[in-house]
């Protein structure tokens, strides 16, 4: 380790607290009412879509007709996405003629980006045309919005009180598309061309190698879809190498570009809590958690990657960092820092090979995902996990004092802590129950190519990745078999929707409340105590579910390779 990859971790974190003030306080003027320099432009446009689509903003929804409307428009996205990757050889914009993508492939994905995993079991340049690619940035678009319409729900829920309703579906959906989605993603584009990467629709180009060879480079609008993939936190890529490909990350500067666009809106939601609930207090009591978390991650992590495998420094090499499988124009460092960073948030963007982490750095990333992504998250999505853990912290410290448990000025009761703990418990167990299947049964065991602990680490990531969105893989599995393209999928769907339902029934249960003034008797939420009670929690829960799990898998093939084996 060195002092300059460890103060970059430090500067991130800086960084991401100036992101979370500024796009926080952009976003709370952007759907709570307030005035923004965009809606000169934006507003009549907004007006447009309202009318072609017969849309009426301003009528408030109670919660359920709110999920209905964010559940169909995933499901027409889902339809439409499946209907074009099957037809794709029939379709324009195909100049390497590309055929149809396989049934099974084709579900898996289609899944994938209606739930913000964008989990590929397919190299995008060699499986996938123009028409395809382009579809896939659409749906990049759509999925992070509806993730950040959940938040909105949830944030109202405790904002509001004595009321039936928790604001209007599309007016969320369509204000995050214009004002947040679009503007940012146009932006990240520019700067990512200038910096070297590609936005055509060319021909792939015929290269010659210097050996003689015959090479055939994919282009394509590169740039755009890099932007939102990074900005929505999707992950998937238009290159089967994600960010590590030199036209998907030219340059370090590059790297660190998509680093700020992944951060930016979690960091923001952060913020906009506290706006929309009157104490922004809160939102540091966040962060600080959130970024506990992250350091600790991000340290264990570089730390591992730069000792090494011991086995490498017995055979004389002593004091070689890990760089198998690392991109050489980034660093240990840089690497290390991107990998934690893009698991800790539902992200799935990759500069490394994550199969050849040290099995400890791959136990971080791991945890990373079994906490339900709550360490910063995607786009609304991990504060509405952390929110949920809030609740729990809560109820705990009122069962230590005897005391009713209060929270953000609302009483927390039986049904919400049972619809917080089946949000968090729900995606937990099918993780440890398709993992389980999947090792037991013939189809499961047929797509793993490394044998050993190894091996189950392999499964445990692609189920973690699965339920909590994230879409990045360890490698070393056949993730495009019928067994893990029909299991990843069904992951996808239930670490996506049952979390919804029961967060967003709590949310309407959480507005009809009144709102209870704060006493001598009040448990303070924004305390270093609270912190502390709320880091524990995440991290304690997360322990007693996964670390038998752990145990098994990356523990085990650390203490192997410490006595000299490898799998």
């Amino acid at each position: 380790m060195t002092w300059q990859g460890v103060a970059q971790i430090f500067v991130l974190l800086a960084a991401v607290a100036v992101l979370a003030r500024v796009m926080g306080g952009y976003m709370f003027r952007v759907f709570e009412g307030g005035h923004t320099f965009l809606d000169p432009v934006l507003v009549p446009v907004e007006r447009t879509v309202y009318r072609l689509c017969g849309m009426r903003a301003d009528e408030e929804m109670r919660w359920t007709v709110y999920l209905r409307n964010l559940l169909i428009v995933n499901a027409v996205g889902f339809v439409l996405l499946f209907a074009l990757l099957g037809l794709q050889q029939f379709l324009p914009l195909n100049p390497a003629h590309q055929p149809r993508v396989p049934f099974w492939v084709s579900v898996n994905t289609a899944v994938s980006f209606v739930t913000n995993t964008n989990w590929q079991v397919y190299a995008g340049e060699t499986t996938l045309s123009y028409l395809s690619q382009i579809w896939l940035t659409v749906q990049q678009f759509v999925s992070p919005v509806t993730g950040i319409c959940l938040f909105l729900v949830i944030a109202r829920g405790f904002a509001r009180h004595q009321t039936g309703t928790l604001g209007n579906f599309w007016h969320d959906f369509v204000r995050a598309l214009l004002w947040v989605a679009l503007p940012l993603a146009i932006l990240g584009a520019i700067v990512l061309v200038a910096l070297g990467s590609p936005q055509n629709f060319s021909a792939y180009v015929h290269a010659t190698t210097l050996q003689g060879g015959h090479q055939l480079i994919a282009q394509g609008p590169v740039a755009s879809m890099t932007s939102i993939m990074q900005l929505g936190d999707n992950g998937g890529g238009f290159f089967n190498m994600n960010a590590a490909q030199p036209y998907a990350g030219p340059n370090v500067v590059a790297l660190v570009v998509q680093l700020l666009l992944g951060f930016a809106v979690p960091a923001g939601c952060i913020y906009l809590f506290g706006k929309m609930i009157g104490d922004v207090r809160q939102s540091w009591a966040f962060y600080a958690v959130m970024a506990i978390m992250f350091l600790a991650g991000a340290l264990l992590l570089y730390h591992s990657e730069a000792v090494g495998n011991p086995i490498i420094n017995h055979l004389g090499a002593a004091g070689q960092s890990n760089w198998v499988g690392k991109e050489t124009r980034f660093g240990i460092g840089s690497t290390s820092l991107f990998e934690n960073s893009t698991t800790a948030i539902s992200w799935g963007s990759v500069a490394a090979s994550n199969d050849s982490l040290t099995p400890l750095g791959g136990m971080v990333t791991l945890f990373n995902m079994m906490t339900g992504e709550v360490i910063f998250g995607s786009w609304g999505v991990g504060m509405v996990g952390m929110i949920a853990y809030a609740v729990l912290a809560v109820f705990l410290a009122g069962l230590m004092v005897g005391r009713t448990p209060e929270y953000l000025g609302k009483k927390i009761e039986s049904f919400e802590v049972k619809m917080s703990v089946l949000a968090m418990i729900v995606p937990s167990f099918v993780i440890l129950i398709l993992a389980a299947i999947s090792v037991l049964s013939g189809a499961g065991r047929a797509g793993i190519f490394n044998p050993g602990p190894h091996g189950l680490s392999e499964v445990l990531y692609a189920f973690s990745s699965g339920v909590g969105n994230n879409g990045s893989a360890f490698g070393g599995l056949n993730s495009a078999s019928p067994w893990y393209s029909a299991t990843v999928g069904l992951a996808m769907l239930l670490g996506r929707f049952p979390m919804y339902i029961p967060l967003v029934a709590m949310a309407g249960a959480l507005a009809r409340k009144q709102r209870i003034p704060v006493t001598a008797g009040t448990f303070p939420t924004h305390t270093p105590l609270f912190v502390g009670l709320l880091t524990g929690t995440v991290v304690v829960v997360g322990a007693l579910l996964f670390f038998p799990a752990l145990a098994l898998g990356p523990l085990a093939e650390q203490f192997v390779m410490q006595a000299g084996h490898v799998f």
